[in-house]
């Protein structure tokens, strides 16, 4: 699963370091989501997707969805 985490982050200028506390998980939990390489649960997606204003899927892409 793709993810706009990291443009919203710089956009709002939000570190890693802030998100994570934010959001109380560890500031490798951040990079590795915005990596790719682990999926967030459910309620955390949701956590973060509020924390940008969006909505989950504005901000987590399923790979099907993204290949036109």
């Amino acid at each position: 699963m793709k993810n706009r985490i990291k443009e919203c982050r710089k956009v709002q200028g939000i570190s890693q370091e802030k998100m994570a506390q934010t959001l109380k998980v560890s500031r490798q939990t951040i990079i590795s989501i915005e990596k790719g390489k682990y999926n967030p649960s459910l309620p955390l997606a949701m956590q973060i997707a509020r924390m940008f204003g969006q909505t989950v899927e504005e901000i987590f892409i399923l790979e099907e969805e993204d290949q036109d």
